[in-house]
């Protein structure tokens, strides 16, 4: 049987997961919290708004309510990267080569370590994603996804589908561009020819995703099942329905979390239950009975032995499935 490791927060968990393979936790009210021989804990901003971790996990990329971006490692030593004042820094991303990108209002930053680059736009951003190698990044806006290219005086590429996008993230394979949309729905690109892909039919707005350990599957939130479309062919998810795992009819999932070797699937739902799901078979093992919030983030060690989670009610630990 798993075994969990609890660690109660003060508030709304932004981001569970790890540092150094030492659990890290990050809520809404502007701390970062470090489980070892000893809790340690470092109030980064007066209030966070976003999170990301850094490719090598070796950091945490914060933007806060006081305009502040920062960088938090495994000691927790925090250095602040850039700061706005006055301004709420609504989202940012992580890339290669600590590479990093910021955003608020119609603004977007981005950092791939020759200086950050500004990229203005009509309407605001919400949400920025860098690609696979680094080389370019999206931004979510109304009406669709802009990517541009770093370094280069390049023209940017638009990628237009009416409606509001709140959310981006690029395929492992760099092949596709996914948006979450505020009308229940997935939109998604084809870069090689920006084919359209329309993934429709969520009662509730999809808030998480995770790619699958070999970038064939996407795993999405905001239904009564983890759903799951498949990746493999050329033309991704059209004309295929997706998985439906770990259904329960009475709750919804919030968070979804691939693990990182295997295609299985860690489903979180809004009464704190978690589920570890295999795509094969939809076989099911209890990981978490519900608790007080819904699940807001989860996050697999490179082992895939443990997994982290965090709650919107500040219900926290740590899931050990190797016991």
């Amino acid at each position: 049987m798993p075994t969990i490791a609890h660690c109660d927060l003060d508030s709304y968990c932004l981001f569970a997961g790890f540092l150094d393979d030492q659990p890290v936790f990050v809520t809404a009210n502007g701390e970062i919290t470090l489980l070892g021989d000893k809790q340690k804990v470092v109030e980064a901003h007066q209030g966070i708004a976003s999170v990301a971790l850094s490719r090598d996990k070796k950091s945490v990329i914060t933007g806060g309510e006081d305009g502040r971006i920062c960088r938090t490692s495994s000691a927790l030593q925090c250095r602040e990267l850039a700061r706005h004042e006055k301004k709420w820094i609504t989202s940012v991303a992580a890339g290669p080569d600590n590479s990093y990108a910021f955003a608020f209002s119609r603004t977007a930053w981005a950092d791939d370590g020759k200086g950050l680059q500004e990229f203005d736009h009509e309407r605001s951003v919400e949400d920025l994603a860098f690609a696979p190698k680094g080389l370019r990044f999206a931004v979510a806006r109304y009406n669709g996804v802009t990517l541009h290219w770093l370094g280069a005086d390049t023209k940017p590429t638009d990628l237009t589908w009416k409606g509001a996008h709140f959310a981006v993230t690029f395929s492992p394979d760099g092949r596709y561009v996914i948006s979450s949309m505020q009308e229940n729905a997935l939109h998604g690109w084809r870069l090689s020819d920006e084919q359209h892909l329309r993934m429709s039919g969520y009662p509730a707005k999809v808030k998480s995703w995770s790619w699958s350990a070999k970038g064939k599957w996407l795993a999405t939130s905001g239904a009564p099942a983890a759903i799951v479309w498949p990746f493999q062919a050329k033309d991704g998810p059209m004309g295929k329905a997706p998985l439906e795992l770990g259904t329960r009819a009475d709750a919804m999932v919030t968070c979804v979390c691939c693990h990182p070797e295997e295609d299985i699937v860690a489903a979180g739902f809004n009464d704190g239950m978690i589920l570890f799901i295999r795509f094969a078979d939809a076989k099911e093992v209890l990981l978490r009975r519900p608790g007080k919030g819904a699940i807001s983030t989860m996050t697999w060690d490179d082992k895939g032995y443990r997994l982290a989670f965090g709650s919107e009610s500040g219900e926290a630990g740590i899931i050990d499935i190797s016991a």
